[in-house]
């Protein structure tokens, strides 16, 4: 039985929520950083290439199974971009407001229904850093890229992320109304739906 598993991050945010999400299954979620282990580095071309890299990384170096995710923004008029470098998509020093900046520049003149975007999260669960079946849990948000940013919640694209139902920005939603609807949310809902065989 798999009772510990190592979060490929040291994200104190991703460690509560996913030791929440485990609880019920007796199962405790420890992040890298107490073994001191240094972050992958995220050589792969998609969101499932960088969750296995850091799940494996994150296995190797401590031994036990590890979990991992990574999430971004593809907009459909940047053939989506920025995708897997959504966190670095101004540069080496870049801000949230930098690639927000650099987003509002590319979509200058581009009209509202074209302006079309999702938020993707891929979670990685491997059993050890050998698995050649890991978990792969995926979740997506639907929006529209803003003209201006809307909202103080949330982080990095939140206040240019329109969702039309809901007739809000992700910046204008109470967390835990986020955290229910989002790529993220979706992703480790389906994460606590499935994992139990592979902890057995």
């Amino acid at each position: 039985m798999i009772n510990k598993i190592v979060l490929a991050s040291g994200n104190k945010g991703k460690l509560k929520e996913f030791n929440h999400v485990l609880k019920d299954l007796h199962v405790e979620v420890i992040p890298q950083s107490e073994f001191n282990v240094i972050d992958a580095e995220e050589t792969g071309l998609s969101f499932v290439e960088n969750a296995i890299l850091k799940a494996r990384h994150a296995a190797t170096e401590t031994g036990f199974a590890a979990l991992a995710d990574d999430s971004g923004l593809e907009v459909d008029a940047l053939d989506g971009s920025p995708g897997i470098y959504s966190a670095r998509f101004s540069g080496e020093q870049a801000t949230d407001e930098k690639n927000n900046a650099l987003l509002l520049e590319k979509l200058e003149g581009i009209p509202a229904k074209k302006r079309t975007a999702r938020f993707r999260c891929v979670l990685a669960f491997m059993r050890h850093a050998n698995d050649p079946t890991p978990l792969i849990c995926q979740g997506t948000w639907e929006g529209v890229i803003l003209e201006e940013s809307c909202g103080d919640n949330g982080f990095g694209y939140d206040p240019l992320f329109w969702i039309s139902e809901l007739d809000k920005a992700s910046a204008q939603l109470p967390p835990e109304q986020k955290n229910q609807l989002s790529h993220r949310g979706q992703a480790v809902a389906l994460l606590k739906k499935t994992i139990e065989p592979y902890l057995k």
